[in-house]
């Protein structure tokens, strides 16, 4: 559960929408009313999803896969990259890359040449470089890093996608939807909610409502990884006490 209030929405701004004549139809049922020319969405509404989406996402992260972040927008950058690390999840805040999902090959073979590069350092073929090659391969690396750094761990396509203003996500969404990726998203009021598996209605402008949805989102999979540890822990001892039993028995035998 998202264990966020009503009053902590709304002191974050969660339900200032966009003007009225920038609004998409298909937000009606989220929007609470009119004011001043701006909409207001309701926050009871945003709780119920926020919930919904919470609970999905503890799923994933209990079951070991992992949930792609994606926000390029300036106000939502540095709070996915700082929060999204912290779990340990992939996310791209600089540029999304066309056919980053639909195209994976060629991502893991961008990917794979950073890594290469990185081997060069350590295996002692750097120092046989001379001084333009290896301009060349720092900058190669420094290009490779700010595109796809934040995914280097991810193998394989997610399980989820997270995303922060489908307006400006409309790439990725689009990938995600041509690979049944499913998607969670926060959704303001000049988007359309029904292109999403979990939309979240939301002001996905202000840093501080993109802080209060993802703090709550982040905690859920934090939560589904410690459940996973915990589980695994369990199931590690219920392994092994069976087997330190049998060999005390065979012990004793002797």
């Amino acid at each position: 559960m998202s264990k966020v209030s009503f009053e902590n929405l709304l002191e974050a701004g969660v339900h200032f929408g966009h003007l009225k004549r920038k609004w998409n139809p298909a937000m009606a049922p989220y929007i609470f009313e009119e004011k001043k020319g701006i909409h207001i969405i309701d926050l009871n509404k945003t709780i119920a999803h926020l919930d919904q989406a919470c609970a999905a996402m503890k799923q994933i992260a209990k079951s070991g896969k992992k949930v792609l972040f994606v926000a390029t927008k300036k106000q939502a950058k540095e709070i996915v990259a700082q929060k999204v690390a912290e779990i340990n999840m992939p996310f791209v805040t600089e540029r999304w890359s066309g056919g980053m999902l639909t195209n994976f090959q060629t991502t893991r073979k961008s990917i794979r040449k950073m890594t290469s590069i990185d081997k060069m350092k350590s295996d002692g073929t750097w120092d046989t470089l001379n001084k333009r090659e290896r301009l060349f391969k720092t900058r190669q690396r420094e290009k490779l890093e700010k595109n796809f750094g934040s995914i280097a761990e991810m193998t394989r396509q997610p399980a989820a996608i997270f995303l922060v203003d489908i307006l400006k996500e409309h790439i990725a969404m689009n990938e995600a939807k041509r690979l049944n990726i499913p998607l969670f998203a926060m959704v303001d009021t000049n988007s359309n909610p029904k292109l999403i598996d979990f939309p979240i209605p939301a002001n996905d402008d202000a840093t501080k409502s993109i802080t209060i949805i993802l703090d709550a989102i982040c905690s859920s999979i934090k939560e589904g990884l410690e459940e996973r540890k915990n589980t695994k822990g369990a199931d590690k001892e219920e392994i092994v006490a069976p087997v330190v039993e049998a060999a005390a028995t065979e012990e004793n035998k002797d």
